[in-house]
């Protein structure tokens, strides 16, 4: 039975939708304003809140605000009369999950609710690092977000750009997406749009006849054609030349290829997911990507975070690669030294995930011991990040402060509530000195 939390101070509203919800199956809490709600909400398990507008003391976008601050992601409906409509729209861009007018449609509030608590599954109470993509490895609030989206979209057929810096797994995120759909038994083929020279892309894509150019000395099969019913992966699809944009825009059109020598066209049934580390709509503005290729494959959209916008996840990765490293070369899961960590947070990650696999690779494999040490760290890190460690004779506040900081928060797996505790101060305490030492993601601090 999902619980509902219904705040409003129209009794009669309140009494009148409570009863419907209840005979719907659902637990119903009521509260009269968003004081009331907030207690509720520290009390019990809430699956979607119900959330009218103009409330007495604190409004309904002063709530969802506190939401966002307190990380609670839980579905909001908005109730609101024709008046607020645009307070409404303020709200969906707080992060509301939809708003309804009154007098409401009884019915498809119902839906509406049903909707929003399916759909929240895939973001709320993923904890230590578990998702709905297993291949995937996250729990920040950033990639909460990348994961509700791709498991929104995984079932359709829609087209998806994943957009995100070089090392940010974008593969990955196809790749767990073909899995997670209904083609997931069907190829899943892989086109890197820089590595194939200019003048062969278009046979690799669509093939071609045998004699449709010197060399074509038998019939090839195009790799979208070899994707049918499947999914074709375009990495780094700005790379692709403007020569050939237009025969692209076609297939996705109208879901067919020829092939070059060919006037024989072929249906094909594929699904597109392609990724990107440009900037394509400046690439569109300097006339070196089509607009309207661009709509076609930016159906929706998935921006991956880089590392540094989700460092609470850096120890779940370090963790994943240790055990990961270790197994391919024959050794016992090391061990890191506080510091390491502290480090290992503290970097930039400019080549984001990727990078992080290679000097945790590394270190596994230099150190003999079983205990991963600063030394075993390439020395930019070192460089960078000498600070975090608290040594001997250091009085250095900040410093001081921001190490033992770094240490709660690792010894809890990045828990913000018990660090707290740890360091004697309340959640809110910390979050300040966090986002004073740079130590909150950009997702949080917004």
């Amino acid at each position: 039975m999902s619980n509902i939390l219904y705040i409003d101070d129209e009794i009669s509203a309140l009494k009148a939708i409570s009863a419907i919800l209840k005979k719907e199956g659902y637990n119903v809490f009521t509260a009269t304003t968003a004081e009331e709600g907030m207690e509720i909400l520290k009390n019990e398990h809430i699956d979607c809140i119900l959330l009218d507008y103009i409330l007495p003391g604190m409004d309904g976008i002063d709530l969802l605000r506190w939401l966002r601050l307190s990380e609670i992601s839980i579905p909001v409906i908005m109730l609101t009369a024709y008046g607020t409509i645009e307070k409404a729209v303020e709200a969906m861009k707080l992060g509301a999950y939809h708003y309804l007018i009154k007098p409401v449609d009884t019915q498809l509030l119902v839906d509406v609710i049903k909707e929003a608590i399916e759909k929240s599954k895939g973001i709320v109470r993923l904890e230590n690092g578990a998702s709905p993509f297993p291949e995937i490895i996250g729990k920040s609030k950033a990639m909460q977000e990348v994961f509700y989206i791709m498991q929104m979209v995984a079932e359709s057929n829609a087209n998806v750009l994943i957009t995100g810096e070089s090392g940010t797994g974008k593969e990955l995120v196809a790749r767990a997406i073909h899995n997670k759909s209904h083609r997931k038994n069907k190829p899943f083929v892989i086109v890197d749009c820089t590595t194939i020279p200019e003048n062969l892309l278009e046979s690799e894509l669509f093939g071609h006849e045998k004699g449709a150019f010197t060399g074509a000395v038998d019939r090839k099969t195009g790799l979208i054609e070899i994707a049918n019913e499947g999914t074709v992966f375009l990495d780094e699809i700005g790379e692709l030349p403007m020569s050939l944009q237009k025969k692209f825009l076609r297939f996705l059109q109208e879901k067919e290829i020829q092939r070059v020598g060919s006037t024989h066209r072929i249906k094909v049934d594929v699904r597109v997911i392609s990724a990107t580390n440009r900037d394509l709509e400046s690439a569109i503005a300097k006339g070196l990507f089509r607009e309207d290729l661009y709509w076609r494959l930016n159906v929706v959209r998935i921006n991956l975070p880089s590392l540094r916008e989700r460092k609470e996840d850096i120890p779940l990765l370090v963790n994943y690669f240790l055990d990961k490293f270790s197994k391919q070369n024959n050794k016992p899961i090391p061990q890191l030294e506080p510091e390491v960590m502290d480090a290992l947070i503290n970097y930039d990650w400019p080549g984001n995930i990727r990078e992080l696999a290679n000097v945790v690779e590394r270190a596994t494999v230099l150190s003999p011991s079983g205990l991963i040490s600063m030394k075993y760290l390439p020395k930019k890190i070192q460089e960078k990040t000498g600070w975090t460690t608290i040594k001997e004779n250091t009085f250095n506040l900040f410093e001081v402060e921001r190490a033992l900081i770094v240490r709660a928060l690792n010894s809890t797996g990045w828990n913000q509530t018990k660090a707290a505790e740890i360091l004697g101060i309340s959640r809110k305490q910390l979050r300040t000195k966090m986002k004073h030492h740079g130590l909150l993601s950009v997702s949080e601090d917004e």
